[in-house]
């Protein structure tokens, strides 16, 4: 199995890191929010872009709050994503201009991690994916679903498919109706762990899925998102609460 590392975290070994959102609306939101979370001491802090509306319609803008955002987190890894509301997202955005900004955060080197969705044109996907690796920014490839959990199937190849197009890390959530929608998710992401190298990230939402954002290490996932102060999607624990049950069913080799 294969390990990633974003700037000093190593992904796919040991217990499920633990990410923190940071959905802050302004830069003094962003920010404040920032210094919150680095005294709660998650693994890599998530900058949800969707959130900054300022930031996405002035680029000037953006990358000064990003220089700022470095300068108070330190050392805490960065993941920057941008979730279009197709994806559960809160701020619209057209494909290009998505695609363009993804860009943008690599060519500036917004953060140590990006997160590039797979539903978007596969050739610019892959060029994307090649130019994040040449500025050394890791690729975490990600598919949501908010409505349902897709068959066993499609979730084995949605995985797949996010690893054969470069990313380094495939994550795929989604929402859960049943029981068996969560056992579905799970046994899709032991197969996926067992079948390719590449350290994942899956969830299932809500209440029912809350078991699956804390037994990463037993089925196969690498990261899990837990909250200090606001949450950014449903079912999501808090920093606390996500590390106390991860210590619960650690697995003692």
């Amino acid at each position: 199995m294969a390990t990633v590392k974003i700037r000093n975290i190593v992904l796919g070994t040991g217990l499920p890191k633990i990410a923190v959102p940071n959905v802050g609306r302004t830069e003094t939101e962003i920010l404040t929010a920032a210094e919150t979370i680095v005294t709660a001491q998650p693994d890599l802090m998530e900058w949800r872009l969707d959130y900054y509306a300022a930031g996405i319609a002035d680029k000037d803008a953006l990358i000064a709050t990003a220089q700022k955002l470095r300068q108070t987190v330190g050392d805490l890894p960065l993941l920057v994503t941008f979730r279009t509301q197709n994806e559960g997202g809160v701020a619209a955005l057209a494909d290009d201009a998505y695609l363009d900004l993804v860009e943008l955060i690599i060519t500036k080197r917004l953060g140590d991690a990006v997160d590039i969705e797979l539903f978007h044109d596969e050739e610019r996907i892959k060029q994307l994916v090649s130019l994040a690796h040449d500025y050394n920014i890791v690729v975490i490839m990600s598919n949501h679903d908010f409505d349902k959990v897709p068959a066993q199937d499609i979730i084995e190849f949605r995985l797949k498919k996010m690893a054969q197009l470069g990313a380094d890390i495939p994550k795929l959530a989604c929402m859960p109706h049943t029981p068996q929608d969560v056992l579905t998710l799970l046994e899709a992401t032991q197969v996926v762990h067992k079948a390719i190298p590449n350290p994942l990230i899956t969830m299932a939402m809500g209440d029912l899925g809350k078991v699956t954002r804390i037994a990463g290490q037993v089925f196969g996932s690498s990261l899990s998102f837990g909250a200090v102060s606001q949450t950014s999607a449903p079912g999501q624990l808090s920093l606390k609460d996500l590390r106390n049950a991860e210590n619960y069913l650690a697995l003692h080799d």
